[in-house]
């Protein structure tokens, strides 16, 4: 972070429905001076175990936030910004302030972002993070659970969180449509999200046997290699947001 070596790309999020751009999720590398790229998954878990994650995640926050609110300034509608929050930073409980002053110095519109927590993190203390999400919501940002089905949510507690959105896991992607457990799931979380009238968003699309199967099973958005590859920020702009 002092040296600035990380990076903001964009994985870009889509309609299934139209195929149009809905926004993306902001995700982090880092650029090593010897090693050269290096991916989330070789340094969040580092991140996380160490506490470092909270610099790290208010850092992308202010960052991609940032570019967001010149995006929307110049009139190019990037969509909704999707920005994960770590476990770690959830429980912690300072969130709230973290993400209200990321609107104040960026001016980046709270309809135009969205906070992805994970179910883990939900429910590993459930009362504290319904009073967490509602003070998010109160801010006018969206809400999803990340991972949705790789955890144990109580579904008594799920109709209580002010959620707009569910995120299918890629692992349950990933078989579709061969798979007839993956296929019970997934058509399973689609019905139990919009019985509650959340969007549903899938993961780790790649490919067109897959795309289709969602689009018959009804959910509403898509993300994944098939359309759009996590990029740096000048190519999303140029491949998605040209004038």
């Amino acid at each position: 972070i002092e040296r600035g070596e990380l990076l903001i790309y964009l994985q870009p999020q889509f309609s299934l429905k139209t195929g149009l751009l809905l926004g993306a999720e902001a995700l982090v590398r880092w650029q090593h001076p010897q090693q050269g790229m290096v991916m989330p998954a070789m340094f969040i878990s580092l991140a996380e175990e160490s506490g470092l994650i909270v610099a790290l995640g208010e850092w992308v926050q202010h960052a991609a936030c940032a570019q967001w609110a010149a995006w929307d300034v110049a009139g190019l509608s990037p969509g909704v910004l999707s920005i994960n929050v770590s476990g770690v930073e959830f429980r912690r409980g300072q969130i709230q302030g973290m993400v209200r002053n990321v609107l104040d110095v960026t001016h980046l519109s709270p309809a135009l972002l969205e906070l992805e927590i994970t179910e883990g993190a939900i429910m590993s203390q459930v009362e504290n993070s319904v009073q967490v999400l509602h003070d998010l919501r109160e801010m006018g940002i969206n809400l999803a659970i990340d991972d949705f089905g790789t955890g144990y949510s109580s579904l008594a507690y799920l109709k209580r969180l002010p959620l707009d959105k569910l995120k299918v896991d890629q692992s349950f992607v990933r078989g579709l449509p061969g798979d007839a457990e993956d296929c019970a799931i997934v058509h399973a979380v689609i019905a139990l999200g919009h019985s509650l009238q959340l969007k549903v968003i899938a993961e780790g699309v790649e490919t067109e046997k897959q795309r289709q199967f969602l689009v018959d099973a009804g959910c509403d958005e898509m993300q994944g290699y098939l359309r759009g590859r996590p990029m740096p920020v000048a190519d999303f702009r140029r491949e998605f947001l040209s004038n």
